[in-house]
């Protein structure tokens, strides 16, 4: 009987929901189970760091890796991963264009550790005491990886042949990619797999998307009862769908939330947080600054609101120091 072709699974800057979607498979895990050999999925086997670089160069057909790379471990286990893949994966909304955790790249690094180790109001340390990337304890050395000033989507470190967008991605999606896997019957590198469109054609309230919206006031979903059965922009809430590819099969919609762009842009989209800013502007019913000013007060959080999942990968990437 011949070999099963060889999966992996990595885990490196993200919350570990992209680990639970394989779960969600359910019942369709025991076919991904039957149909594959898992030859890596640290989170749920007993795999280590050495087995990985006893195989050989290239003998896992495909690792899905989930997660940014913001330690210098996740980029050298992004290097290992890529030498011994065929194909790699960016799995979920953190590897394909950075995600919540890019959102960091707002913030110089020192000024994120100066809050995590000093300045939470959950933090007591008068010694101001950090952690050390090497000390020496019983004649041992032991070390720490070392946080990166960037955080960086996956194929900025790497080369990625496929992507899988969410976050996290959905099961149907996940097992499409793995028959389209197995099939041999692969798409053209570089292809997110997911469908090349906007949510909105996806969305139950298509119908009800207004031709021409005069934004007067923007809302955040707390603030404003939502009629389930309209547009959520016609509301003036601010739903990412216009600027967001298909393929989550619009849940967060059917669950009466506006759409917060997981799935990234469209192929058509070079970035999803300008597309999405650029449409809501140019339909303000105010014209005067004091007016316009007024509107956009709504937004008070907008690289939050329209970079929330893919500052990493945006034109912007990062902020700037003063003093640079």
């Amino acid at each position: 009987m011949p070999d099963k072709p060889k999966i992996g699974f990595y885990w490196c800057a993200s919350c570990g929901g992209c680990e639970e979607s394989v779960v969600d498979l359910a019942e369709d895990i025991i076919m991904v189970a039957d149909a594959v050999d898992i030859v890596f999925w640290p989170v749920a086997m007993d795999f280590k760091r050495s087995d990985v670089e006893a195989m050989d160069d290239g003998s896992i057909l495909a690792t899905m890796v989930n997660g940014a790379i913001r330690t210098s471990e996740q980029e050298e286990m992004a290097r290992l991963i890529r030498r011994k893949s065929k194909i790699v994966i960016a799995y979920g909304s953190c590897a394909h264009m950075g995600g919540i955790p890019s959102l960091a790249n707002e913030f110089p690094r020192q000024q994120i550790m100066d809050f995590m180790y000093e300045g939470s109001p959950s933090v007591v340390n008068p010694d101001k005491t950090r952690p050390m990337l090497s000390v020496k304890h019983n004649s041992m050395n032991v070390t720490l990886p070392e946080i990166r000033n960037l955080v960086r989507t996956l194929d900025q470190v790497i080369d990625v042949d496929y992507y899988i967008p969410g976050c996290p991605p959905t099961p149907k999606l996940l097992k499409d990619a793995v028959l389209v896997l197995l099939s041999g019957k692969l798409p053209p590198k570089g292809t997110v797999l997911s469908p090349d469109e906007a949510l909105c054609e996806q969305c139950k309230h298509k119908d009800t998307k207004p031709v021409d919206v005069s934004f007067k006031q923007f809302y955040r979903p707390h603030m404003v009862i939502i009629d389930n059965t309209k547009c959520l922009l016609s509301q003036g809430v601010i739903c990412m769908g216009p600027a967001t590819r298909a393929g989550c099969e619009a849940l967060c919609i059917q669950g009466n939330m506006p759409c917060s762009g997981c799935f990234g842009p469209t192929s058509r989209v070079k970035d999803q947080g300008a597309k999405m800013l650029s449409s809501l502007c140019s339909n303000i019913s105010a014209k005067d600054e004091e007016g316009i000013d007024a509107v956009l007060d709504g937004i008070p959080d907008p690289v939050g609101t329209f970079y929330r999942y893919g500052l990493a990968s945006s034109l912007l990437r990062k902020k700037i120091p003063e003093d640079v």
